[in-house]
């Protein structure tokens, strides 16, 4: 074994050692820097006259995402077998103490190696968290994380590669694959389809066809090769591994994972970047969408109760109608429906103790809750929903002033009460003052019931175009958390008999493939979280 060429890199100054021998590794020490919900690592320093390719990585613990961003970092910045030196900028071991602690999004720049094996910088975005134990929630802080890089003025605009992360061995996706890589491909629109590969690590160098097959029977939406299969790079994991004991097996590993790089890197240099505006497109449509059904669920479902309540109180009329023509103090026993107030446990939630304090955006006019929970901003002006200091979920769109940000949200609630009749009818035409009779109030009944029916019909048909929008410009539609809001909007629809709305709805849900049927088995099965926000 050749001894240690590590003068080759005495540029890089930033690194300490972390173990000697064959090979010799070092950490590399990069500057770190936290904006927002984001941390950016930095190795070198950037060039804005060179070109810059951007790689995202998804994959679940145990694939060897680590490994593979190490090897990205070495190959970057000109490592090669005979070197015998090793490079690394992710502790493996820490990072997958931590994985199921975090859902932070860690950005790695890679400047300043130019012309060593790449013509360019690297940029990697290391998406953990997603398919941890701490459920579909959790899974939404990471997708917000990755929104906010997405539109930050400093952030991530464009990417050219995004990699699904699988092992050589794998012979199917499991549940587990299934619902992360349907939940990150959900995050995109359709212009990344191209950009997507597969990273295949622990190959021994063959073609992964049981791999490729996998893919297609889960119909992941990825970019394609001549022969219609998914394109994908093949990488061994055993850089670090003590070379005096098999030398030329790992050898040959190495050329595996060096041909793999060439060829990754060949195609990041024919890769268009894809503007990312797209994908906050669909992130935002998607949250709207989600808000927007939750939201709507809850209107609807308060309309339902004042229509019960109408046709409750409109029999009770209909049943005493002569006394109430005799007397005009005679009393009925109706039922009310009202908005109150119902605590929960909110306060900070472990995956946001540095970011953020759980609650309910609510609106203190309208009566309802705007954004719940609302946990990723400290105070009520900073939550996403508002706007120009408005607040764009709530029915009048009223001022945050208007607004509370607390550990409690509205709920409907019922109460029965006497009232004569011009007493209700006072009620149910907002304090209008003015003689009433039983046909008066019957009549009155009467229309709050149709202007209730038009408010529903409203907020039917406004999540029904979030639903269509999302539909256009999303890769994956058909994500986890709107999936179960579909069969509320279905009902809904049926019982308006929206024919064509209801084939549409009907045919979106058809399209749920197996990585999102696997997810929902996934998260039930061992007991994690099913609850959607």
């Amino acid at each position: 074994m050749a001894l240690n060429n590590v003068s080759k890199f005495n540029n890089i100054t930033s690194k300490v050692l972390i173990r000697p021998g064959s090979p010799v590794v070092f950490k590399l020490i990069p500057s770190v820097s936290v904006a927002g919900t984001v941390m950016t690592m930095t190795l070198g320093t950037k060039d804005t006259t060179k070109l810059n390719k951007t790689i995202l990585l998804v994959g679940e613990t145990g694939t060897g995402k680590s490994t593979l961003i190490n090897a990205l970092v070495n190959y970057a910045v000109g490592v090669e077998w005979e070197d015998n030196v090793w490079f690394e900028i992710v502790e493996e071991k820490r990072r997958s103490q931590c994985m199921s602690q975090t859902s932070d999004v860690i950005v790695y720049h890679i400047f300043g190696f130019e012309g060593k094996t790449l013509p360019f910088s690297l940029t990697i975005i290391d998406t953990p968290g997603y398919g941890d134990t701490a459920g579909i929630k959790h899974d939404d802080v990471v997708s917000q994380r990755l929104l906010e890089l997405f539109r930050s003025e400093g952030g991530v605009h464009e990417i050219n590669a995004v990699g699904l992360v699988l092992k050589a061995t794998m012979n199917r996706l499991d549940d587990r694959q299934s619902y992360i890589f349907n939940s990150v491909l959900s995050l995109f629109g359709r212009n990344m389809a191209d950009s997507i590969v597969a990273l295949i690590t622990h190959s021994p160098g063959r073609k992964p066809a049981n791999v490729l097959e996998a893919l297609e029977a889960a119909k992941i939406k990825c970019a394609k090769d001549a022969r219609s299969q998914p394109v994908y790079f093949l990488f061994d994991n055993c850089q670090t591994e003590d070379r005096e004991e098999d030398p030329d097996a790992l050898e040959h590993a190495d050329r595996i994972s060096v041909k793999g790089m060439r060829q990754f890197a060949d195609f990041l240099s024919k890769s268009e970047p894809k503007k990312l505006q797209v994908t906050v497109d669909v992130l935002d449509e998607r949250e709207n969408l989600k808000v927007s059904i939750k939201n709507l669920r809850e209107r609807v479902e308060f309309i339902e109760s004042k229509q019960r309540e109408i046709m409750e109180n409109t029999e009770a009329v209909m049943k005493h109608r002569e006394e109430i023509e005799k007397n005009k103090d005679f009393k009925i026993q109706t039922t009310e429906s009202y908005k109150d107030k119902e605590d929960y446990e909110g306060g900070r939630r472990w995956y946001t103790l540095w970011l953020a304090k759980s609650g309910t955006l609510a609106c203190t006019t309208c009566e309802e809750n705007c954004h719940d929970p609302c946990s990723l901003a400290w105070s009520k002006g900073g939550c996403e929903h508002i706007k120009n200091d408005h607040c764009t979920k709530c029915t009048k769109r009223c001022h945050k002033s208007r607004h509370v940000k607390e550990s409690w949200r509205y709920v409907t609630k019922t109460r029965t009460v006497s009232q004569t009749c011009e007493e209700m009818k006072s009620r149910y035409e907002e304090g209008k003052k003015g003689h009433a009779n039983a046909e008066s109030l019957l009549k009155t009944l009467q229309n709050v019931m149709e202007e209730l029916q038009k408010d529903k019909d409203k907020w039917l048909e406004e999540s029904f175009q979030h639903i269509v929008n999302l539909e256009k410009i999303a890769l994956n539609a058909d994500s986890l958390s709107i999936h179960e809001h579909l069969d509320f909007l279905i009902k809904r629809m049926e019982e308006k008999g929206d024919a064509e709305k209801i084939r549409i709805l009907k045919e979106m849900k058809g399209r749920v493939d197996e990585g999102i049927q696997a997810g929902m088995r996934y998260k039930g099965v061992d007991g994690m979280s099913m609850e959607f926000d």
